[in-house]
């Protein structure tokens, strides 16, 4: 008895409907993966930015300054969200809303807020903006990059006029921002289990020396005696008469080497990822720089290059102590070791997810 072969259902031609999304899909994608994004982030930045100087000159309506710190607020959480394989679509959109809110509401809690948000947005993508260094002058490039990013945002916080006590804003973002940073690096090094012991004693080392940084600061601000509190206000004077500014200690002793660190390790290891996250630890002491009312726009910007400057100096001898102990002494030994640093990572405008 023989049997006949089943009937194959005709596929049906695709609607006009899924036609069009998958027309839109691919316009979405060739749009994405060309310079339009970038240029328009960067316009919109030097939009915030002109918006922000001519507030600053009294040039312009009152409005002007509020629109270029929400314009900058918005570009820098679009970028962090399309850095990190977020939706920067969403984000910018939420950042849009929250920013005008903010400065139409001209509430002092909610421009705080504002103010707040864009000062961990800004030290969290100071971060992830950098690029792996192969050599100590990419390093230095990576830092400069990040300090830039810093300034920008710094210039958008004080736009949002907030309304602050120094300290404790101080401590709230940079206790926001690693954790901005721990959350996004714990998915860039593959999470705990990529850290590794070399990894674990760098975070662990890391970990102790910000926690002895802010403790040693908060004691000596709290409980220090008189004749110990003169000799620390001694130097501080005397560095900000002879030289015009005293490096900010966080930046200095802690942020900018492990920027520094982190991005030369990045080229060889993915642990270096760890290590770049106390960068936060020099991007937000930047961005608060201006919101202290008692520094003036020199002496901020004489304290920051002053803490980049030396932390660069503390780098410097760190990556040599590292490749001294993992063997790669001397030029020749220091350039093969440099020949064989080629961990990829995505370009600086591409995600990193």
């Amino acid at each position: 008895m023989s049997r006949t072969a089943p009937r194959r259902r005709a596929e049906r031609p695709p609607s006009r409907r899924s036609r069009a999304a998958a027309a839109l899909r691919a316009r979405t994608e060739r749009i994405a993966s060309s310079r339009a994004p970038v240029v328009g982030w960067a316009v919109l930045v030097a939009a915030g930015m002109a918006g922000l100087a001519a507030c600053t000159l009294d040039v312009g309506p009152d409005w002007i300054g509020g629109a270029g710190a929400v314009a900058v607020a918005t570009a820098y959480s679009w970028a962090l969200a399309a850095r990190t394989g977020g939706r920067p679509v969403v984000v910018g959109l939420l950042a849009v809303a929250l920013g005008t809110v903010a400065v139409v509401s001209d509430d002092d809690s909610l421009r705080t807020g504002a103010a707040v948000l864009t000062t961990v947005v800004t030290a969290v993508l100071a971060v992830m903006s950098t690029v792996p260094a192969v050599r100590f002058v990419h390093a230095v490039r990576e830092v400069l990059v990040a300090v830039l990013v810093a300034v920008v945002g710094a210039v958008a916080v004080v736009g949002f006029e907030p309304a602050v006590t120094l300290a404790r804003f101080e401590y709230t973002t940079l206790g926001l921002s690693l954790l901005g940073a721990f959350a996004i690096i714990y998915r860039l090094g593959a999470g705990l289990h990529g850290l590794g012991r070399r990894g674990f004693v760098t975070v662990l080392l890391g970990s102790v020396v910000l926690a002895v940084t802010l403790a040693y600061a908060e004691l000596l601000r709290r409980y220090g005696t008189p004749a110990l509190m003169d000799h620390v206000l001694d130097g501080v004077g005397w560095s900000r008469e002879h030289l015009g500014a005293f490096p900010r200690p966080l930046e200095t002793v802690l942020g900018v080497p492990a920027l520094a660190w982190g991005t030369h390790m990045r080229a060889r290891r993915r642990q270096g990822w760890w290590v770049c996250a106390f960068g936060v630890a020099a991007a937000t002491p930047i961005v608060n720089a201006l919101v202290n009312p008692a520094l003036t726009l020199q002496e901020a910007a004489l304290s920051v290059g002053y803490g980049v400057v030396v932390g660069l100096l503390i780098g410097f001898v760190v990556i040599r102590l590292d490749l001294a102990v993992t063997g790669s002494s001397g030029r020749r030994g220091r350039r093969a070791e440099e020949a064989m640093a080629l961990r990829p990572e995505p370009p600086r405008t591409r995600p990193l997810l």
